[in-house]
């Protein structure tokens, strides 16, 4: 591998970025009319933030400890806001400002890494990133995908140095894993990197290891001890909710997680892409290779585990930065490969016109898309949720999907139907038919679904509330099982 350069970002290009990362995150928030997230799990992360802060509890229904948040890292970053007073979305921007910036950041220093000949371009290689419209998305969407992100760039750019410190290789996996599970996959090219460029390759590798397993094993307890498993609860019910997508052939299923980074701008980066993976294996570069795989692998792990697609792929946004950054130094090398000066400069212009356009006319549309995802959010989740706040019993029984907003706002007794929160429905997640003698016996008063998902369900409900979108509906269950 080339001897990598010390040069970095300078104060005026961090703030720069910083500015920018602003920028790009007030747009998406003063872009839509309504104030709110664009997932409903984002208020699952803030109903246990609130939990944990106030009470000193990991629940999402008070007294109840469970393993319904997969990011304990969020959770725990969301806290210091409740402990100030500030509100869950004006605390969960800020986080995702923080972050969007830190990805550009990081991602000009990896590229730095990658094309020490080129510092001057750094500065726009992290302008990209974080102007990509799924990290933007990301970053105002009150989930922990960005900061998953941006820790998933910050292993390419410490195993791009010369002789990376193992111990904090480790740690730096170990907290990914606390942002995400799929954070464990990153010991794999940090592992390559720590072993070629470790002169006591056994002894690196035991450091490596060490720094991950000590944020792992308490983790795993934590995990033991709140939910009964050595996951989160999370980690099952999603599974168990979409096994059913396993069907598809898996080519189609890998395909569809791999084409997420080529939707919008990433689509012009592919050249790019493809000339790194071609110089890095005619130069043997195996920590580029080692990135290759683990994007490769990322997106089989997915396509054989949970194949869902759903709210722009953000489950496979994580590949994003780092495939733009290998892309980003795949071009300026196969740029650098044009003798005549003046006709590298046309093409390199143009190649950086076509990306800007691209990347602007992206960043616009992910807007359009953040605006109706909020709508949808606002008008079904959190509306319903004030309803049965202001229109149920503080006591009763509710049978909910989904259950993030209505336990932020209307918190009550309940039965999670995707089993986040209610593992012990996960067997049956299906099964309508079991699901309803589960609800008899848990003595439901209430069912809140949509009814498209639970056709069986809502036929035994008395129709109490429609959302504003005339999706999400609050039935009175009526009980016993549904008709067939």
């Amino acid at each position: 591998m080339a001897r990598v350069s010390s040069a970095s970002l300078n104060r005026r290009q961090l703030l720069g970025l910083g500015l920018l990362a602003a920028a790009a995150v007030a747009g998406y928030v003063l872009l839509s009319p309504l104030r709110g997230f664009p997932l409903d799990d984002a208020w699952i992360h803030q109903t246990y933030a609130r939990n944990l802060a106030l009470r000193g509890e990991w629940a999402f229904l008070p007294g109840q400890p469970s393993g319904g948040a997969t990011s304990f890292f969020w959770v725990l970053l969301l806290t210091p806001g409740v402990w100030l007073g500030l509100a869950p979305l004006l605390w969960a921007w800020l986080l995702g400002w923080l972050t969007l910036w830190g990805l550009g950041a990081l991602g000009a220093a990896a590229f730095v890494r990658l094309q020490p000949k080129l510092p001057h371009a750094a500065v726009w290689v992290g302008a990209w990133l974080l102007l990509a419209h799924h990290m933007v998305w990301a970053a105002v969407s009150g989930m922990e995908t960005a900061l998953f992100a941006m820790l998933c760039l910050a292993a390419l750019w410490l195993s791009l140095r010369p002789v990376p410190h193992a111990f904090v290789a480790g740690l730096l996996a170990g907290a990914a894993m606390l942002v995400r599970p799929e954070g464990l996959t990153l010991l794999a090219p940090l592992g390559v990197a720590v072993w070629l460029g470790s002169p006591r390759k056994p002894a690196a590798l035991g450091q490596l290891l060490a720094g991950f397993v000590l944020l792992l094993a308490p983790y795993l307890l934590f995990n033991q001890a709140t939910s009964g498993s050595l996951w989160p609860s999370t980690f099952y019910a999603k599974q168990a909710e979409y096994a059913e997508l396993l069907a598809q052939p898996l080519v189609q299923r890998w395909g569809a997680q791999l084409a997420q980074p080529l939707i919008g701008a990433g689509l012009f980066a592919l050249p790019g892409f493809f000339y790194m993976v071609y110089a890095a294996l005619r130069a043997r570069d195996w920590r580029r290779m080692a990135w290759v795989a683990w994007l490769l692998g990322f997106a089989l792990l997915f396509a054989l585990r949970l194949p869902v697609t759903y709210q722009h792929g953000r489950y496979a946004m994580p590949l994003i930065p780092i495939f733009l950054v290998l892309s980003a130094a795949g071009w300026a090398a196969l740029l650098n490969r044009i003798a005549n000066a003046k006709t590298r400069r046309s093409f390199t212009t143009a190649c950086i016109g076509m990306l800007a356009t691209g990347t602007l006319a992206f960043y616009w549309l992910g807007g359009g898309a953040y605006v109706r995802d909020v709508q949808f959010i606002e008008s079904e989740m959190v509306a319903t949720a004030h309803w049965v706040q202001e229109n149920t019993p503080a006591d009763a029984v509710l049978a909910v999907h989904d259950i993030g907003a209505l336990g932020y706002f209307a918190p009550r007794p309940l039965v999670d139907l995707a089993g986040l929160v209610s593992p012990e429905v996960v067997p049956f997640i299906r099964d309508e038919a079991r699901l309803a003698t589960h609800l008899d016996q848990r003595g439901v008063h209430y069912l809140i679904v949509f009814p498209d998902w639970y056709p069986q369900l809502s036929a035994r409900g008395e129709l109490l509330f429609t959302a504003p979108l005339g999706g999400m509906q609050v039935y009175r269950w009526v009980g016993g099982a549904p008709q067939q």
